[in-house]
């Protein structure tokens, strides 16, 4: 029986508290060399595709920028183009938003992404949730969860129309008989709802697959919904056997209402790695890695976000605050996730100061603690079973590897890992196909 096989991505997360900044081998996270060093180091591997987040702002706590998001936000589109011309095969992912977007703009740019490809563009579809990123933008303000949902897949579909408005033939470029267009009514669109009015003439022929991969990210009720009605792939945080098995089950379990079978959406945990020469040396660098993400100073931001306070003064080797988080209504940290995550910070400090108590654990090995985000940690064999073993028993069909270095971070994976995924015949030792369709095991879209 041939083993099921593992779909990998390399992630491009930009400096967060995951990525060290700080590593004497971490680079630029906007020079376009780092952009490169990860993309051809991912496609050595025969990784399936690149991915790569966006943040529409910078991320502010106590009405600064918080330090560890200052990174610049350089445009997905020039970056994914650009990489195009130094990549060959592999599948090029972009994070575009639908809340402060618009269908036409980025159906032209996914369409001319997937032509400058040959085949090889996804599309993360994802929603925005808060007022303070909407500041940004002409219309400002944010959308109520199920009005986001509910734009979003109206956009995807008005986007689909965009893409499907050209069939593929309409193109003769017949010098015999002088004639370029068989079909002078090609892409002509026309699309009136309670989110879009427009028409006109979609300018870009249909690109090689049709449309871009769709990637969906949401792990709410109404986001697995979506996943299961629209996407390719989706982006999980679930990464344990338990856990991922839960949530393979539950999406895979939805796509029958659609028309749609299991091998149509792909499921993909973010990971993080830390490897060494042996179990035990993994554990010894993955534990400098944590101490590295989560400084002193960085351990007191994430003190913050759930006391909503200024806490600068707080001694991070010392014990959590003996004071209860302020709750009032408004945030020290807009646009972060922390929002929503500890939606009961009061519940949530007394849970940290009993953990704190029954471990004996400062502020700073309390929040390493509960913000730990190593996936797997061992040796390259150690890991490679661990990723088969996940897979195998359908707790995923692969992994986004977020590295904690960037650009090189990937490079000891690429070269450890990979080839035992190859031995054990779970992981491709050339790409057979053109497209990241291909890579995914997805059927060609029919005009």
């Amino acid at each position: 029986m041939s083993r099921k096989q593992i779909h990998l991505a390399a992630h491009f997360p930009g400096v967060n508290n995951t990525t060290v900044w700080s590593d004497p081998e971490a680079g630029s996270h906007i020079e376009f060399g780092s952009f490169v060093k990860l993309a051809q180091t991912a496609e050595r591997a025969k990784f399936d595709f690149f991915f790569l987040a966006e943040g529409l702002r910078l991320r502010e706590q106590g009405g600064q920028i918080y330090d560890l998001d200052v990174v610049g936000r350089p445009d997905t589109f020039t970056v994914l183009s650009a990489l195009a011309a130094v990549t060959e095969r592999l599948g090029l992912a972009g994070t575009i938003n639908s809340t402060f977007n618009e269908p036409f703009e980025v159906a032209r740019q996914f369409a001319s992404l997937d032509h400058l490809s040959a085949g090889r563009a996804a599309w993360n579809v994802v929603t925005s949730w808060d007022a303070f990123t909407g500041e940004n933008f002409r219309r400002g303000g944010f959308l109520p969860q199920d009005q986001r949902y509910d734009r979003a897949e109206t956009f995807l579909r008005t986007a689909w129309e965009l893409f499907d408005s050209w069939h593929g033939d309409e193109v003769a470029a017949d010098p015999e008989t002088g004639v370029f267009l068989r079909d002078p009514a090609a892409g002509a669109f026309a699309h009136h709802d309670a989110h879009f009015a427009i028409e006109g003439r979609f300018p870009v022929p249909r690109s090689p697959q049709g449309r871009p991969v769709i990637i969906q990210a949401g792990d709410s009720e109404e986001g697995r919904e979506f996943a299961a009605a629209t996407a390719d792939a989706i982006f999980s945080r679930y990464g344990t056997l338990e856990a991922g098995q839960k949530f393979y089950s539950d999406v895979k379990g939805r796509l029958a209402k659609y028309g749609r079978r299991s091998e149509q959406l792909v499921i993909l945990p973010a990971a993080t790695f830390v490897l060494g020469d042996t179990d035990a040396d993994a554990h010894e660098r993955a534990h400098v890695v944590r101490r590295q993400q989560v400084s002193g100073q960085t351990a007191i931001k994430f003190l913050e976000q759930v006391w909503n306070t200024d806490l600068s003064d707080h001694d991070p080797d010392g014990p959590l605050p003996s004071t209860d988080p302020v709750v009032d209504g408004s945030t020290i940290a807009p646009g972060r996730a922390s929002v929503r995550m500890y939606r009961d910070p009061v519940a949530t400090a007394r849970e940290w100061r009993q953990l704190a108590e029954a471990k004996n654990l400062s502020t700073r090995d309390l929040i390493i603690e509960v913000t730990g985000r190593q996936t797997f940690i061992g040796a390259p064999a150690t890991v490679a079973a661990a990723i088969d073993d996940l897979v195998q028993a359908d707790a995923s069909d692969g992994f986004i590897l977020v590295p904690h270095v960037t650009p090189g971070g990937l490079d000891e994976f690429a070269d450890k890992v990979v080839p035992l995924l190859q031995e054990r015949g779970s992981f491709r030792t050339e790409y057979t196909g053109t497209t990241l369709r291909d890579h995914l095991g997805l059927e060609p879209l029919e005009p």
